[in-house]
């Protein structure tokens, strides 16, 4: 009788897989209402929307031979995510000298386009490359899942900072997605660095649901002063307004911060539900 512990579905190489697939997907709708803001006025603006809409359906070629020809997997794989990483840390060198390399001080910083933004294409682009490098039963796997997952808090900690500083935090609301991130990314530095019991881990997990539902709060606000916008026309109050996106981005993170922790969880302690059988490694071949 097989065991359903090597089904498909108990594989967390294919869970972060399907991440990385379903959230470069989703920035095409979120580079697209990004980059309306001045109607695409520089060609360049419109390589990452492309590069979303083309690279899920890459991902996904490539998925369908995951089994039957592992090596396609793995180079389809590795192109997307030298990709993504190439777009990324090319579109924060282009949002840093929209005003900030000009002026150098925090104003600029504050008010030009959001710098770290385009990071989210280079942490999924090593999510996908780390996916065909590292061994998943090993703990070396989750803990770079884990580094991720603390890079996107971080990168959510900038990002409320500084979107929410444009108004001076007009209200005493805004602060907290600023806290919730720093306090996330203080308990997510841990795993890294020393040796956590089970208990330690289910915490941060309590936590990262916390983070979710913080961030459901968040889109509803956001969602909610766009629809009582001062426009005539929804979608430019979507467009100029609070950013609507940006709050879902802790839900996000609790997702791929679960399969790290879940898979660490079980690595240290010495059990292992969702083992991969031993005939299907997940390391590049040589």
């Amino acid at each position: 009788m097989a065991n359903p512990n090597n089904a498909w579905w108990m594989q967390p190489v294919l869970w972060v897989e399907g991440f990385v697939t379903l959230n470069i997907a989703f920035l095409t709708f979120d580079i697209f209402l990004a980059h309306s803001v001045n109607q695409f006025r520089r060609p360049a603006e419109y390589i990452p929307l492309i590069f979303s809409a083309v690279a899920p359906c890459v991902l996904v070629v490539g998925l369908s031979q995951w089994k039957r020809r592992r090596a396609v997997w793995v180079a389809l794989g590795q192109l997307v995510g030298w990709g993504a990483i190439l777009v990324g840390l090319t579109g924060v060198v282009l949002h840093l000298q929209s005003h900030f390399f000009l002026e150098r001080t925090l104003r600029s910083l504050t008010y030009s386009a959001p710098f770290a933004a385009p990071l989210a294409y280079a942490g999924l682009g090593f999510l996908l490359v780390v996916n065909r490098m590292v061994e998943a039963e090993s703990v070396e796997w989750a803990q770079w899942i884990m580094f991720f997952t603390l890079g996107g808090f971080l990168g959510n900690f900038v990002f409320s900072l500084t979107d929410h500083a444009q108004n001076g935090f007009f209200r005493p609301v805004e602060w907290v997605p600023v806290v919730a991130s720093a306090f996330a990314v203080g308990f997510l530095f841990v795993p890294l660095i020393l040796p956590v019991s089970k208990q330690f881990i289910e915490l941060c997990a309590a936590i990262l649901l916390v983070e979710a539902a913080v961030g459901a709060w968040g889109f509803l606000l956001h969602a909610s002063s766009n629809l009582r916008g001062p426009s005539i026309h929804m979608f430019d109050n979507f467009i100029y307004g609070a950013a609507p996106i940006a709050p879902l981005l802790f839900p996000n993170l609790m997702v791929l911060g679960v399969i790290g922790l879940w898979r660490l969880r079980n690595r240290r302690g010495g059990t292992s539900p969702g083992s991969v059988a031993a005939s299907s490694p997940q390391a590049c071949p040589n």
